[in-house]
């Protein structure tokens, strides 16, 4: 008699070995049970469109699915809205929510095959954070994800995922989304971005003689 044994998702392992000792050692937790943990992912995904044809829906239901490895649930309207042609019960997004095991696989494949096709990327905006711990995200489009086939994805939609984890802060929430590899902005190349540009020498010296005039 043969049994099956279950794999432990890489980044369960990556937490045990890299993350619980980083997390003591930056923060000076007395006890692993201290450290923060992951506690779900959730994406969002609205389908505007479904509005007209309600196919947009089931097409970007299997592309969520493909996504995240599980099928999402459909989100209706709860208002009727005359103005945006809405009715209470219409279709007008998906959701799904994962925990355990598929979100460790979700945030893996997110983390190292994902993110980097983000056009133009440069790293992800630390300051997402909603002050309890809880990063949120927001995808321009679906194509950076492998999962989905571009010949069969016609229309480009824009997706939002929250990672939910026990830290404090944002500050804990930060340092354990790092150890676990996502590539956040660095705080040097955000003040650069804030930082006024100075002004050049000659035309600093310049201003006081003209004033005096």
């Amino acid at each position: 008699m043969t049994t099956k044994n279950k794999s432990i998702p890489r980044l369960k392992k990556h937490y045990q070995e890299i993350v619980i000792p980083g997390m003591l050692k930056r923060f000076g937790f007395k006890n692993p049970f201290q450290v923060p943990t992951l506690v779900k992912v959730v994406i969002n995904m609205g389908v505007n469109d479904a509005k007209e044809d309600i196919k947009s829906m089931d097409l970007a239901s299997a592309e969520l699915a493909a996504i995240a490895g599980q099928k999402p649930q459909v989100r209706r309207a709860k208002k009727s809205i005359s103005n945006f042609k809405l009715r209470a019960g219409m279709p007008i997004g998906i959701r799904v929510t994962l925990r355990g095991s598929r979100m460790y696989e979700f945030l893996d494949r997110f983390i190292n095959a994902s993110v980097p096709r983000i056009r133009d990327f440069r790293g992800l905006d630390p300051r997402a954070f909603d002050g309890r711990g809880n990063y949120n995200l927001g995808l321009n489009e679906q194509h950076i994800f492998p999962e989905v086939n571009l010949e069969k994805s016609p229309k480009v939609r824009g997706l939002n995922v929250t990672i939910v984890t026990t830290a404090d802060d944002d500050i804990q929430a930060r340092e354990l989304l790092s150890l676990y590899g996502m590539p956040f902005k660095s705080p040097e190349n955000d003040d650069k971005k804030s930082r006024p540009k100075a002004r050049p020498a000659a035309a600093t010296a310049a201003a006081p003689a003209v004033q005096a005039q």
